[in-house]
């Protein structure tokens, strides 16, 4: 088992057990709801991690805090795969695909105008 198959395995038995243990019955789009304002929460305390108040003195940066809050954004991104039925292998191969347009765009070989880097001529 590779590991965002591991992943997957685990926030699956997460998942579960929290549904049953807190009585939770939510349709579709109410967890991807309830799921993206988690993640939104989460970028929220990431954002805090980095330094965005240009009215306060900078700190450094925490990598262990900004990891910390990383994987929160994962834990709740993979839930939300799990729950529209996207599998790893899914997940990966929709990443390569656009993986591959997104270098199009800057090399400006996509059928999407607008993206092309601009020549450093």
């Amino acid at each position: 088992m590779d590991r965002l198959e591991h992943i997957f395995q685990l926030q699956r038995k997460f998942d579960e057990e929290l549904i049953e243990s807190r009585g939770l019955q939510y349709d579709l789009s109410t967890w991807l709801q309830k799921e993206t304002l988690a993640i939104v929460a989460e970028l929220a305390e990431l954002l805090n991690e980095v330094n965005f108040k240009w009215w306060k003195n900078p700190q450094p940066v925490d990598r262990e805090k900004v990891k910390e809050e990383l994987v929160d954004i994962l834990h709740f991104f993979v839930s939300m795969c799990i729950k529209c039925d996207i599998s790893p292998e899914e997940l990966y191969q929709g990443y390569l695909a656009k993986n591959e347009e997104n270098f199009k765009r800057q090399h400006g070989t996509s059928a999407r105008r607008g993206y092309e880097a601009p020549s450093r001529d």
